[in-house]
């Protein structure tokens, strides 16, 4: 699934805007989009330093032909510091942390169109990421995926929406809020990005594997990283098998065949095969063809 204009994220990687060593390395680690962090992993007291670095730090990685990202901070007057320093060529796209109403989407929406109007941009050029971190935004998430036509991809912050919800964030304990945030992606179009258990755990590869696994199951379609180490696993593990391609191909020769003759379903290896099934075979091999143009 690629956003309506485009985007194409398997695996956006966290870096900390104040590193310099990171972010020259940024582009070489794989990563389909580089979020460029100016909140969690920056200290309080870094806060100003961040901001100052940043533009380097955009047309450093943007100058490299990556996706960037940058994660604001979430108290309004912090935020709106950070979108006058954020909002400049070459920012892809914006990271809404704790995002708990869509009011809370327009009113930046309002903001970042005075920007991008005043740095010369066309309007509508930097997208959103909606952040849903709390148990008040959980509620209205497919009201704040279609606050705005800014909105590209929808997440739920495992870690911070455990805080506030009391559930550990474990797969079982987790599925529903999961699912829900999948579904009120894909009613508004736009990309469910997220994993189903906590991002923090990366030394345990093949566990980190399993739950990217598991989290193309539920249906989302990429994920963020917080190590170099998972940019790999996440972009493998959200990318179309070679088995699966061939067979989505086979399938649909078949399907397409039969379709010449005025047949409208098939039995293919054992199973019928009709119009829902043919169509997650397509997108399933225009998946693998962005995956081959990376």
């Amino acid at each position: 699934m690629t956003g309506d204009d485009g985007i194409f994220w398997r695996s956006l990687l966290y870096v900390p805007v104040t590193s310099r060593r990171f972010v020259e390395k940024a582009h070489t680690r794989g990563a389909d989009a580089i979020q460029l962090d100016v909140e969690d992993s920056i200290p309080p007291g870094e806060k100003d330093a961040a901001r100052r670095l940043l533009p380097a730090a955009i047309d450093e990685v943007a100058g490299h032909g990556v996706d960037v990202v940058v994660r604001i901070n979430r108290p309004w007057r912090i935020a709106i510091r950070d979108l006058e320093v954020a909002v400049r060529p070459g920012v892809r796209a914006l990271a809404l942390p704790k995002v708990a109403s869509a009011d809370h989407l327009r009113i930046i929406d309002e903001v970042v169109t005075e920007l991008e109007s005043a740095a010369g941009m066309p309007v509508g050029t930097v997208r959103f990421v909606a952040m849903v971190e709390t148990v008040a935004g959980f509620w209205r998430l497919q009201e704040i995926a279609g606050a705005s036509p800014r909105v590209v991809a929808l997440t739920l912050g495992s870690e911070d929406f455990a805080t506030s919800s009391g559930i550990p964030p474990e797969p079982d304990l987790q599925l529903v809020p999961n699912q829900m945030t999948v579904l009120a992606a894909r009613a508004v179009g736009v990309l469910p990005i997220g994993l189903v258990s906590s991002i923090a755990n990366y030394q345990d590869q093949d566990a980190f594997r399993q739950t990217v696994l598991d989290s193309r199951r539920q249906g989302f379609v990429g994920a963020s990283a917080i190590h170099p180490s998972q940019v790999p696993i996440i972009n493998e593990g959200f990318s179309p098998t070679a088995d699966e391609v061939e067979l989505a191909r086979r399938m649909l020769a078949e399907f397409d065949a039969a379709a010449e003759s005025g047949i409208g379903a098939i039995q293919f290896d054992g199973k019928m095969v009709d119009e829902p099934i043919v169509q997650r075979a397509r997108a399933l091999l225009q998946l693998a063809d962005r995956v081959a143009s990376r």
